[in-house]
Formats: C-alpha cells, structure tokens, sequence
C-alpha cells in the first residue's frame, strides 16, 4: 500500500509493524535491532594508532533504544582486509557516559559459536551468540574488546559523539582502564540486538551528518533519532520499536565521499539490519552542495544530478519494498547558510526540485517534511536561527529535538 504526502501537519512514518513481523517459530527468540552504526574505512585522521590495539583493550559505550532480558553484539570486519582475531569481547553497565568504569556485577563475556574469540574474514561481520543481560531501553552498554594484533584495514564509525577508551594489556573485566587514550570514534561494532516481544522491529534511520549528529552533544545522545528513541519508549504503544542510526558525515546518495555512497551500503545498512520494518531515508545535501562547491556548473548537469537524485530514491524504494520494508522520505533541510557549499540559487532551486519529487505521492509509503519544520519562514533557503548549530549546514541539539518532536508517535504504533 502506498500513502500520500499530506505536508506538515500529518507526517506519514507508518512503519506496518504487525503486518510485518517476521515469522517465528513458538519458542523461539524474536531478536531486534536496539543499536546501531554505519561501517566505514575512517579517515586518517580518524585511524586509531595500531600499536594501541596491539596486546590493547577499547572500551566502547553505545545508548540502546529498546531494551531486553538478552543481547547480541554485532563485530565488523567489513573494510579489513585480512582476518581479525578478537580474543575476547565483553558487555558490561557502564557507570557514567564520560567515563571509563563499569559495574563489575555487571560484566559479561560474549561468546562466538561457543568461544570466546573470534576471528572475522575481511569484509565480513559475526554476530555473537545470546548474552544473558539486562539491558533497559534508553541505557548505555560499554563493550570491551581485546585485540592481540591490529586490524589490518581499519572499520569503524568516526562520528561516534561518544567517548571510547584504549589501554595496554588485556583489561575487558577491568573496573577501569588505567591511563586509557580517549578517542571520539567506533571501531568494529556494527550493532546491538536484544531479545523483544514478537511483533517487535526495528526502524532504521539512513542519512548524512545531520542523521549521525553533527552539532549533538558528545555523550549527549542527542541526535535525532536519539530522541525518537525517547519519545516512543515514553509511550507503552511504540516501545517494542527499535530505532537503529545509519548515518555517516559526508555521506551522498550517488559518490563515495566519508564512507560508501547510500546505495553501495543500502543492503548491509538497511536491508540486513535485525527485524527492520521501515527506512526514513535522509539524504542528498551533500550530493547537491558537492556540485558547485568548487566550481559553478552547468544548467545540463544541475538537471543531471536531480533526475539521478530522483533516480537512487527510487532504487531504495524498489530493493526495501522487494524485503518487505517500507520506506519514508524526507525532505532536505536548508542550507544556504553553508560557509563550506555557498549554495547559490541555481543549487537551491535543484533542492527544492528534489523536495518536490519527495513530497509527491506514489514515489514514498510516507514523507515527513524536514524541510517546512527547520527553514526560517522569512528566509526559506536558511535553517531557522533558533535550529542552527551555527554553520547554518546543521541543526543544533534544539534543532533535532525539532525534528523528532514532528513525528507522530501515533504513527508508529502497531
């Protein structure tokens, strides 16, 4: 069934929860998707040093949406390039966001077939075998890992807005890592699953920057989908939906730039994550500014890149629908603000060109418009300056607070 677009008032992000829930057999564990973050090769700057993960234990917190009596972790090897051996990985409370200590009571190993390493083939991801855990909806779970010998060809997220820690020696039980290095990045953690009520799922959240949080606060969990995460578990109608971010900075619809572009990583993003019912797809800014951003272009490539705009959001559409998974679209922010895409009009005409395509019905299962509820109503090109994170590109934590607080939670429900 396809749904219409009927603007701001009534955002359409029905995700089809009960008609979609996968089959189980009785008894058996319904797993859902409480946590997650997009694979990418970090940067150079973002590399961590490999001789901190020779014989080194990283310390990982990450905030759960949905919570659950069991868990999973999910590791990634997916951009290495040879096997990784992970001696041991263990998931404990942690006591605070901006600190390194866990609850010893807490702390458990997490075991691979049986073992308690593993070893991961290049470009593949392991999921882990059940962990007993108590893990509450809206919590945070450090998960420790031990390297023996780096990665060769590094995985991770970049954009964590959290703080990780790395220490010598093998510390995954540790109350707290003495003398840890603090680094603001993810590495090979791909996802968290918990166990969930059988017409659980999960949404996931595909976008750029302002899906992965710049401007939020760093161990805020304040991004956007952060807060929808909030929202629902506070209403007993959504709480069994997880909400899963698939955003990377930099990240366009149609080139590689910070990690692959959406369609190349569409099937393990989307596709592949535990129990999704439903896409909001937030993407396309940097598609647009990258254009002109060096140099002016054409009127013929203007119109090029939207209709090839056009073209990916329709090639999402067909491969999520073939999976049984809706998907929403949203419009794009403002951003004629940007210092680092000084937008002119020709590139703010190509938006609003996009925005249009987005907006009309038959091409999205539903539309949430981003773009009416973040532009200023005197200066329809720019974020509203209460939004703005200052680099008037993306919203400040108010602004995402804006965003989430659109969404119908009536919406979503079952």
């Amino acid at each position: 069934m396809r749904v219409d677009s009927i603007g701001v008032a009534a955002f359409l992000l029905v995700c089809g929860m009960g008609s979609m829930a996968m089959p189980q057999t009785t008894g058996q564990a319904h797993w859902v998707g409480s946590w997650a973050a997009s694979q990418q090769v970090p940067e150079t700057a973002n590399l961590l040093d490999p001789e901190l993960m020779r014989d080194g234990t990283l310390r990982q917190i990450v905030h759960l949406s949905v919570g659950g009596s069991q868990l999973r972790v999910r590791v990634s090897n997916a951009f290495g390039t040879q096997p990784l051996h992970l001696t041991a990985v263990h998931v404990a409370r942690p006591v605070s966001a901006t600190d390194s200590a866990i609850d010893a009571a807490s702390d458990a190993a997490v075991i691979f077939g049986g073992a308690p390493d593993v070893t991961i083939p290049a470009g593949a991801e392991y999921v882990s075998d059940p962990v007993t855990f108590s893990a509450a909806a809206l919590s945070s779970v450090a998960i420790s890992i031990h390297y023996d010998d780096p990665p060769v060809g590094e995985t991770g997220h970049p954009g964590s807005r959290a703080t990780s820690y790395v220490a010598h020696g093998d510390l995954v039980s540790a109350v707290n890592l003495p003398d840890a290095k603090k680094v603001e990045h993810w590495y090979q953690i791909s996802g968290v699953d918990v166990v969930g009520a059988e017409k659980a799922g999960s949404t996931v959240t595909l976008g750029d920057s302002i899906t992965d949080g710049h401007g939020a606060t760093t161990n805020g969990n304040d991004r956007w989908p952060d807060v929808l995460a909030a929202r629902m578990q506070a209403d007993k109608s959504t709480r069994m939906m997880g909400v899963l971010n698939e955003g990377i900075g930099g990240n366009r619809l149609l080139l590689d730039g910070l990690g692959p572009n959406a369609l190349a990583r569409f099937d393990r993003d989307v596709i592949a994550q535990t129990a999704v019912k439903c896409v909001v797809v937030l993407e396309g800014v940097n598609d647009l500014g990258t254009l002109t951003r060096d140099h002016d272009a054409s009127a013929e490539a203007h119109s090029a890149l939207v209709k090839r705009m056009e073209g990916a959001y329709a090639q999402m559409i067909a491969r999520a629908h073939a999976h049984g998974i809706r998907v929403i679209g949203t419009t794009i922010l403002p951003y004629g603000g940007s210092k680092y895409y000084h937008p002119g009009p020709e590139s703010e005409a190509d938006r609003q060109a996009v925005n249009t395509w987005i907006r009309a019905p038959g091409h999205f299962d539903g539309v949430v418009d981003f773009d009416q509820i973040m532009r200023d109503p005197a200066h329809p090109n720019l974020i509203l300056p209460a939004y703005d994170s200052g680099d008037g590109l993306h919203p400040s934590p108010a602004g995402y607070k804006a965003m989430a607080d659109a969404i119908p939670l009536k919406l979503l429900k079952n």
